[in-house]
């Protein structure tokens, strides 16, 4: 949807330092500062937009009374990966440092996303764990968020493996598309032949069915051995960064971060990513909200 009037919005475009942004400011007059929330829309880094994500927005804004800061950053493959976490870094920085502008309290800004913007939420406030020159973000929202790369093989891939819109996969290919890499990749990806052994060792800690609760686990069948492929590792060396699989941070990382609410979807191949993460949290001591849609699909 494009840009409307709205009886309790005022709903303005604009751009903070280059990238589109579309700000929700409720008409209303406050008391005192309000909430900020920065949204990222889903699609892969590759669909959507400010105007897809316009009704939820929208919603944001008039049930939280908050303002809200919908990002349109730049989409693959035309700006090629890691432009739209970048893009992210951009708009968030700009709007902790000016939110008094659009009458925010700079101590009360949440970062928000679905999908893709789930794991653009959470690279976004990885990268700002540790600055000390803006404020700090109060909260991460992850709304069945995209997180880890290195296992195609959990629980919930199988269970989901050909559930509609999110396939595990067209998983895969949306990832090997959105970098821009070979799609033949696809079923060695899927097999984690792209994985060296000392890197399965090395973050089995963190990425793992045994670490999924029981009651996720049903009917799930460990995969068989697969062969080490060290020319898809070179060509794919992407997917291990942290703005890819933010499940890879590590510890000094992850006790900086805000509190969060995770959405997850028992129908839906990315569910444990969003479980793992919220261990991994609540390891940290860091405060989790979890919310689990028994009958949502991604």
């Amino acid at each position: 949807l494009p840009a409307c009037r709205d009886s309790k919005l005022f709903i303005r475009d604009m751009h903070f330092d280059e990238v589109p942004v579309r700000i929700y400011l409720p008409r209303a007059p406050s008391a005192s500062k309000r909430r900020g929330v920065i949204f990222f829309h889903g699609g892969c880094g590759m669909f959507g937009s400010i105007r897809s994500h316009e009704r939820i927005c929208r919603y944001i804004a008039r049930k939280s009374d908050s303002v809200v800061v919908s990002v349109g950053y730049h989409l693959s493959p035309e700006h090629q990966y890691p432009t739209q976490t970048l893009d992210g870094l951009t708009v968030t920085v700009h709007f902790l440092k000016t939110a008094e502008n659009y009458g925010v309290d700079p101590d009360r800004i949440i970062v928000c996303g679905d999908s893709a913007g789930g794991t653009f939420t959470a690279s976004v406030c990885q990268e700002l764990a540790n600055r000390r020159d803006i404020p700090k973000i109060c909260a991460q929202v992850l709304i069945y968020p995209f997180l880890q790369t290195l296992n195609f093989n959990l629980p919930s891939h199988q269970k989901n493996a050909f559930i509609a819109l999110l396939s595990r996969e067209r998983a895969v290919l949306f990832l090997l598309k959105y970098l821009k890499k070979d799609c033949s990749m696809k079923e060695a990806i899927l097999a984690g032949s792209h994985v060296p052994e000392s890197m399965n060792l090395k973050y089995r800690k963190w990425i793992n069915p045994d670490l999924i609760p029981e009651r996720f686990k049903l009917g799930y069948k460990p995969p068989l051995p697969t062969s080490f492929l060290p020319q898809v590792h070179e060509e794919t060396k992407e997917l291990f960064e942290t703005r890819l699989s933010p499940l890879l941070a590590e510890d000094a990382v992850v006790c900086c971060l805000p509190d969060t609410c995770i959405i997850t979807c028992e129908h839906d191949v990315l569910r444990d990513d969003g479980l793992l993460y919220k261990k991994r949290l609540e390891d940290n001591n860091v405060k989790v909200t979890w919310y689990h849609m028994e009958e949502g699909f991604h």
